[in-house]
């Protein structure tokens, strides 16, 4: 699937902020061809779908759903691409999900662009990529025993995103530090906080910090 002219590896950039796609772009430079870009899930199943690249760097969350809506509307259909989840976030269920999902490796964004480049060489040539810290959250999930899984109802309300602000709420982030390491607006992180305060039915954010605490969020 590579490009006949010049062999550089074909890439489509999926995520919801241009500036950073803008970014990515330029420092992927020259080394390998970024042939579409997506913000939403849909336009990302039509890109991917229309153009068939060898690798698609993946943004976990998404308005519309995210990376793992993506990776089940494509992976059925188009086995042969690779996708390579790219994310602010290192969350354990984070990384499991996408990986038990279908992608073949999983970094954050705070990967140098030598770096970056190199993991979407290896997983175009069929290799598991992971941020170091990561790749222990791959192996114990995919070496223990299974677990009963104890659902918790409330938590089951938020959103990955919602969830991803809580936390680093919890951790003792102002509004613009969260809007800041999520790459979104101080006006969205004050929505997403008003609508985890309203679905648990909380009256601030000290309130969320210690619900965060008890589950462990953190």
């Amino acid at each position: 699937m590579t490009s006949p002219t010049d062999g550089r590896i074909r890439v489509v950039l999926v995520d919801d902020h241009g500036m950073f796609r803008a970014g990515v772009r330029a420092e992927l430079g020259g080394r390998v061809e970024v042939v579409g870009e997506a913000s939403t899930v849909p336009q990302a199943v039509s890109v991917i779908t229309t153009l068939t690249p060898d690798v698609v760097l993946l943004d976990v969350h998404m308005p519309d759903g995210g990376g793992r809506a993506v990776l089940e509307a494509i992976r059925p259909t188009l086995p042969q691409v690779k996708f390579l989840a790219l994310s602010v976030s290192d969350a354990a269920d984070d990384v499991i999900g996408l990986i038990r999902a279908g992608a073949r490796g999983y970094v954050t964004k705070t990967i140098a662009a030598d770096e970056l480049t190199d993991a979407v060489r290896r997983v175009a040539e069929g290799d598991a990529v992971f941020s170091p810290r990561l790749a222990g959250f791959v192996l114990d999930a995919f070496t223990q025993r299974p677990e009963t899984v104890v659902r918790d109802p409330e938590l089951d309300l938020l959103t990955n995103r919602e969830r991803e602000v809580l936390r680093l709420l919890a951790r003792g982030y102002a509004y613009k530090e969260i809007a800041s390491e999520l790459f979104i607006s101080v006006k969205t992180v004050e929505t997403h906080v008003s609508s985890v305060l309203r679905k648990l039915q909380m009256s601030n954010r000290y309130e969320l910090s210690r619900w965060a605490v008890d589950r462990r969020l953190i």
